[in-house]
């Protein structure tokens, strides 16, 4: 795996469109796209306006690190926020400028690169947000490296990856989606659509292969062709983020598909959304130093 696959992938399929219909099923009209998205988003997923809320953002220089449609980028600014943007994709960044040009929302910087090299100076924001991101990172012991090195010293790190002691993990993917597609696979069952592409992926690769949990939860976060996700608890952002300490984390998001769960008021137990606030513990390792 490498992050030109992964840049690839997101480019081809920037996070959220499909979920509204995509851009181009509205002619290409921006802004009511970013609307309908806003609008889903937010119903959905309604934890985050809260969330963004207990930051504290007001006055603070505030990197994004993966910028998706936008709608964050938006409500960050919005409370106050000095904010810069950084996705791996050049879609999501037009997509991002264009979005804050219709709405003549002001930001520092808005940069298509890397997490795991920062077109930004040592000791730049006073946050790090990245929502949804960190997880398709596969070398994240660099990326984490990189957001100590642009941190000022007292900042803070907050991440929303994936949680793996969560229904839809240990449920949804672990035991009903693998049992299905084992079941079509073994009928010979033909499918369209995401199952089909499911079942090809099985065919290509081999069934027992394809369902091995390692390699079944990439294809199970953000569609068939995602190259590559991660799971996590909060000892494994530990792990994997060792230049820092997690002073606060919590769960939020009920979701399983196919399950109908978001009724159930599980979501701070079994929620799909890990969220995890971090401070630095290690001294600022300069670029020149890291590399």
């Amino acid at each position: 795996m490498n992050e030109l696959q992964i840049q690839d992938f997101w480019n081809r399929n920037p996070c959220g469109d499909m979920q509204v219909g995509g851009l181009q099923g509205r002619s290409g009209d921006y802004e009511r796209f970013f609307s309908d998205y806003d609008r889903f988003r937010y119903t959905k997923e309604k934890h985050i306006l809260g969330c963004l809320d207990g930051m504290c953002l007001s006055g603070k220089r505030v990197l994004e690190i993966g910028l998706g449609q936008g709608a964050d980028s938006e409500q960050i600014i919005r409370r106050g926020a000095r904010w810069s943007g950084l996705d791996l994709t050049s879609e999501s960044v037009q997509r991002v400028r264009t979005r804050l040009s219709l709405r003549k929302l002001p930001y520092e910087s808005l940069e298509q690169g890397s997490a795991l090299r920062m077109p930004f100076e040592d000791n730049t924001f006073d946050l790090v947000f990245s929502h949804g991101v960190l997880h398709h990172v596969p070398d994240i012991e660099t990326a984490q490296r990189e957001i100590n090195r642009v941190l000022k010293p007292g900042g803070e790190l907050v991440i929303m990856v994936y949680a793996k002691w969560s229904l839809n993990y240990l449920f949804s993917i672990a035991v009903v989606r693998r049992l299905g597609l084992l079941l079509l696979h073994t009928a010979n069952i033909d499918r369209e659509g995401m199952i089909g592409r499911h079942l090809a992926n099985a065919r290509a690769v081999g069934i027992w292969n394809y369902l091995r949990l390692e390699n079944f939860v990439h294809r199970n976060t953000d569609g068939p062709l995602n190259p590559y996700s991660k799971v996590y608890d909060t000892r494994m952002v530990v792990e994997d983020f060792p230049d820092f300490r997690a002073t606060r984390s919590y769960k939020r998001f009920m979701h399983a598909p196919p399950l109908r769960v978001s009724w159930l008021p599980l979501d701070t137990v079994l929620g799909w959304h890990l969220w995890v606030h971090l401070t630095p513990v290690r001294p600022l390792q300069t670029r020149k130093q890291s590399s």
